[in-house]
């Protein structure tokens, strides 16, 4: 599972440096997952999709912040 959240992870970065609201984006990660993931049950790909958006927006934060 940790693999699907790291494929994931690198999607959602891209997805989340393009100029998207937070709703959008994480609709975006779902729609990824069930793409490459059909057999996820979806409250676990909902949950998937909101820890992998909020993951992403931390790290993309904090290399913003190392810029500064």
């Amino acid at each position: 599972m940790a693999l699907v959240g790291f494929a994931a992870l690198g999607a959602a970065l891209g997805i989340l440096l393009a100029p998207r609201r937070g709703k959008e984006t994480r609709e975006n990660i779902k729609d990824f997952l069930k793409s490459h993931y059909p057999a996820m049950r979806t409250r676990r790909l909902e949950a998937l999709a909101d820890e992998i958006a909020d993951e992403a927006k931390a790290e993309v934060a904090h290399v913003a912040a190392k810029k500064l």
